[in-house]
Order: structure tokens, then C-alpha cells, then sequence
């Protein structure tokens, strides 16, 4: 069985209002259309979660939520609060836990550049790949049964984009 992955770091956050939580940022409006874009991106591409992992800020909801708005059918949500900043290792733990065949996981910088980072055999030749900008995507296939048994540098990669190569 074939397993995919979809890597995503959070569209741009606002930084309008300089006494917001970190945790509360929204998107702005760069973001907003960056998210909208990737979703149009995804659903074109058939790169379509079964399930989705998201960490709990807002910015990463609302980049879900756009892109989950442009694609066939929403994906079940687990909203993981472990994801808020979290490094590559805990990622790995929340993805292993996933169930879906299409899987798709949205966090924040570093760890979520360092988890694409860690999972790929061989990076995209891309030169945005290792800054990892936001709304960075990376799709990677393994080929396991279970996400349980997923290893780091195991990962094909299908597909890196931005959302500046979208025109967003």
C-alpha cells in the first residue's frame, strides 16, 4: 500500500495588531488568497487528504479551512494542539497517529520545514525547499501500510510548490 503525505506550513499571518497572542494570528490578506490558491492547487493536482492534522492557531485553522474550502470534499480534522510550534520529532509522533491513506498536516516554522526536511529521500530540487516559506507544500508518498511504521528519509517526493509559484 501507498501512503501520501501533504506538508503544509501556514499561509502569511498578520502581524496588524502588535498585542494579539502569537497563538490567535490570523491570516492576512496575502495569506487568505495564498491559501485559496493552494487549494485550487491541490484539487487540480488530486492531491486530496483523507484526514487532516492541524495545529491549533489560528492562522494554520484558517489556512486549512480556505483550502479545505477549494477542494472536492472536506477532510475529517483533528486539531492537535501539539503541533503549535512543534520540532520534526513531535510531528512525526502526531502523523503516526493519522489513518487516512492521503494525509495532510499543517504547522509552523521551523518544525514543519524540518519535518519535510526529515522525511524526504531526496529533497526537491527547488530553491525555496529548505527556507520553507509560508504556505510551503511538499507531497511525499511511502510506501508502508500504516503510518505507524513511517521512517524519516523514506519519503518520494511528488511534488513541492509556493504560493508565489501560483501566482498568490
Amino acid at each position: 500500500m501507498t501512503l501520501r503525505l501533504i506538508i503544509i506550513r501556514h499561509a502569511k499571518s498578520s502581524w496588524g495588531d502588535p498585542t494579539a497572542d502569537d497563538h490567535d494570528r490570523v491570516l492576512n490578506e496575502r495569506g487568505r488568497i495564498s491559501a485559496d490558491a493552494l487549494g485550487d492547487w491541490l484539487a487540480a493536482k488530486g492531491y486530496v487528504p483523507d484526514e487532516a492534522l492541524c495545529s491549533t492557531a489560528s492562522r494554520t485553522v484558517e489556512t486549512l479551512d480556505r483550502i479545505s474550502a477549494r477542494l472536492p470534499a472536506r477532510p475529517p480534522i483533528s486539531y492537535e494542539r501539539r503541533l503549535y510550534h512543534a520540532d520534526p520529532g513531535t510531528i512525526l509522533d502526531v502523523v503516526r497517529g493519522g489513518s487516512g491513506a492521503t494525509l495532510a498536516v499543517i504547522g509552523h516554522n521551523p518544525g514543519i520545514g524540518g519535518f519535510a526536511d526529515a522525511m524526504t529521500e531526496t529533497p526537491p530540487d527547488h530553491p525555496e525547499f529548505h527556507r520553507y516559506p509560508t504556505g510551503a507544500t511538499t507531497i511525499l508518498e511511502f510506501d508502508d501500510a500504516s503510518w505507524q511504521n513511517v521512517r524519516p528519509k523514506t519519503g518520494r517526493t511528488l511534488d513541492f510548490v509556493v504560493p508565489r509559484d501560483l501566482g498568490a
